[in-house]
């Protein structure tokens, strides 16, 4: 199994792009993915600055292990054919971008189209916040090799459900964004719980979706980060328990071996690779 893209995304976080000097607070947080925010975050006046601002962020290598990416706005709106020109105009764009409201396979085509020469390995997070998303979001995860993720947007999604926010209108929703990510092969990230004052409730549905086949959730507040990482990180016996696995299967060269009285079938060597990946790179 190839595990050399593998990484942690067990948390993401967001700060406005029209302020930059939010950035490095946003490094800090410890979360995996730092995201400036174009789309949600801006007002409409603001949206030329933000752009302009967040893109020179990227005029010199961002050190650190975080994936920094920028979220853009849908290139169904004026907004979003400004951001797409202007990062195509840059000399040193972000690694990566987050796509809002993606409807179809058809609008990664466009990026991937678009998207070559200097800026040809800039890498795809699309969100799955509308009817027409979720409808075709199985096709949208496996529209191009570039995409690392696939985001769950329950807030849209919940409008356009014509639903609250609840843990009960919404499971369905995110089964079916966990479900297209799994057969991608790609991470599957989940909505912030936008109460921050209350970490119970953020881990009690961070543990929820993760039992769902998330492998993490985006914050609204630094302070949860640190539970995230924490939730979507494999524990040292999860650790252990992969790598008497993998040694059973590599022992005795069958396609079932007997581990912990359990018996365990070949297809979930992918998943015990995958961990270890994982716990390697959360070491480094």
């Amino acid at each position: 199994m190839e595990t050399s893209t593998i990484r942690p995304r067990r948390s993401l976080i967001f700060f406005p792009g029209n302020k930059p000097e939010l950035f490095a607070k946003a490094l800090a947080t410890g979360a995996d993915i730092v995201t400036a925010d174009l789309e949600d975050a801006i007002a409409p006046p603001d949206k030329q600055t933000a752009r302009s601002e967040t893109f020179k962020l990227f005029s010199q290598p961002v050190e650190g292990r975080q994936e920094c990416i920028v979220r853009i706005n849908s290139i169904r709106d004026k907004d979003g054919v400004d951001d797409l020109k202007m990062l195509l105009e840059t000399a040193h764009p972000p690694k990566a971008i987050m796509l809002p409201k993606v409807k179809s396979p058809d609008e990664i085509k466009v990026y991937e189209d678009l998207l070559i020469g200097d800026h040809a390995k800039i890498r795809l997070h699309p969100i799955i916040e509308t009817n027409e998303g979720l409808a075709a979001c199985h096709e949208i995860a496996q529209a191009s090799d570039r995409i690392d993720s696939i985001l769950f947007g329950g807030v849209d999604m919940a409008a356009d459900l014509r639903i609250e926010m609840t843990w009960e209108g919404l499971v369905y929703a995110r089964s079916r964004v966990a479900h297209a990510g799994a057969t991608a092969g790609i991470d599957v990230i989940d909505v912030p719980y936008l109460d921050f004052r209350n970490l119970e409730g953020m881990q009690q549905e961070a543990e929820a979706v993760k039992r769902l086949g998330f492998t993490g959730k985006a914050a609204v507040h630094p302070s949860q980060i640190a539970p995230l990482n924490d939730c979507f990180s494999p524990s040292a016996e999860q650790i252990e328990r992969a790598h008497r696995i993998i040694a059973a299967f590599e022992e005795q060269g069958t396609g079932l071996v007997v581990v912990d009285n359990k018996l365990i079938e070949k297809p979930v060597l992918r998943s015990m690779y995958r961990l270890l990946a994982i716990a390697k790179a959360m070491a480094e």
